[in-house]
């Protein structure tokens, strides 16, 4: 986990890892939030509909821009004001996501910093992009 202070930061710093979306993350989403909708929990229906298989809650993968902001940029000294996410293409079950983050403004009076993000699947294709305005906490 990174610790960075607001004095450690600049615009321009980036950061980035990746992680493997499971059937479990998907089960314990569900299970968390209720959403039983059958695009995310019924293959055959999703495939009726087009996709190649249960689409993961759209939620879910935006919940990693959280640990963006959590983890990595700028870690724990981290408090999400704000996040505008835009989906742009379906995560599923087993896709590789590589998070990425830079920060792209700094603001010194009320101690934020605005962290331009997007999610690449499989290493190849845009899934969301996201700008999170985040505090950063002495």
């Amino acid at each position: 986990m990174n610790r960075y202070t607001f004095e450690q930061l600049s615009v321009g710093m980036s950061e980035e890892f990746t992680v493997t979306v499971t059937k479990e993350h998907q089960e314990q989403f569900g299970q968390i939030t209720g959403d039983v909708n059958p695009l995310h929990c019924d293959p055959a229906f999703a495939r009726e509909k087009g996709f190649s298989g249960q689409v993961v809650y759209g939620m879910l993968e935006a919940s990693f821009y959280s640990t963006m902001a959590g983890v990595f940029l700028p870690g724990e000294n981290s408090l999400i004001h704000s996040i505008e996410v835009l989906f742009k293409k379906p995560v599923y079950i087993g896709d590789t996501l590589t998070v990425k983050g830079r920060i792209a403004e700094k603001n010194d009076r009320f101690r934020f910093i605005k962290v331009k993000c997007e999610i690449i699947r499989n290493g190849t294709e845009k899934c969301s992009r996201a700008v999170m305005q985040i505090g950063v906490l002495s």
